[in-house]
């Protein structure tokens, strides 16, 4: 899953593709480069990151969506927690619902039905201002395991089918380094679930304990990617498509031998 960021602030693109065209470039290049996937978001959850209205949300992502889809074959996906944002993404192209707020907010669950596009529901125990920061005396991968479990079963009794979620722990949400570390390891027991998405990409646990700048953790978020797909996770949303996919198919080539897709 390649990352197409239209926000002004995000962590490690913010800015660089908030024009269309530059936009539609990005997306291009990351289709060229083996993506399977676009997540298309809008709106930053990085630290300290400002709150946007549904109708700037909109106006960030819709003619973006609309463009790929009008251009691209590849699967569009929208990274909203905001059910206005979900209905037009989808009328637009979008054909997934990446939701970092698991489909919390008022209506989000009975839109997603609606829609009836597959989703993913992430693991964000206080918001994204808690990004990094361990809550004291928990146990992280149990907190985990609870959350998603109550949030698979509000899924599917707002009439989500089990086939159509996916999950994601959301590494770097309210969690420390250590507790990243205990969630990559218990990713086995958290794959059980259901299928696992994972965005490590260059996020601090990449980074931290190397003392390495955002634009230098090619290599560790490489190799964490790998990790995640040892442990379970069926995609990846990664900012390096090619390097990604070409190391994932030295990996395959070694542990799981199969026909590659082009």
């Amino acid at each position: 899953m390649g990352i197409l960021n239209v926000t002004p602030d995000s962590f490690s693109d913010g800015g660089l593709f908030l024009s269309p065209d530059n936009a539609l470039r990005h997306a291009e290049a990351l289709i060229e480069a083996g993506a399977d996937i676009i997540d298309v978001g809008g709106e930053s959850t990085r630290p300290g990151a400002r709150p946007v209205s549904p109708d700037e949300e909109c106006a960030r992502v819709i003619p973006v969506v609309a463009a790929l889809q009008a251009r691209f074959p590849v699967p569009l996906s929208v990274d909203t927690s905001e059910p206005q944002v979900m209905r037009e993404a989808v009328a637009a192209g979008a054909s997934f619902i990446n939701d970092v707020r698991a489909l919390t907010r008022p209506g989000a669950l009975a839109t997603a039905a609606d829609l009836g596009v597959p989703v993913c529901l992430m693991h964000e125990p206080a918001g994204s201002s808690m990004m990094g920061t361990r809550m004291a005396g928990r146990d992280v991968v149990a907190e985990v395991l609870r959350y998603l479990e109550v949030r698979l079963q509000a899924a599917q009794d707002a009439g989500i089918p089990r086939s159509r979620i996916l999950i994601d722990p959301g590494f770097g949400f309210g969690k420390d380094l250590a507790e990243n570390q205990a969630l990559l390891r218990a990713l086995p027991r958290i794959a059980a679930l259901s299928p696992v998405l994972v965005g490590l990409s260059r996020k601090r646990m990449t980074g931290e304990p190397w003392d390495l700048p955002v634009d230098g953790r090619l290599h560790t978020s490489l190799a964490l990617a790998l990790a995640a797909i040892a442990g379970g996770a069926r995609v990846v949303r990664v900012h390096d498509v090619r390097a990604t996919r070409e190391a994932v198919r030295a990996w395959e080539w070694v542990f799981e031998p199969k026909e590659w897709v082009a």
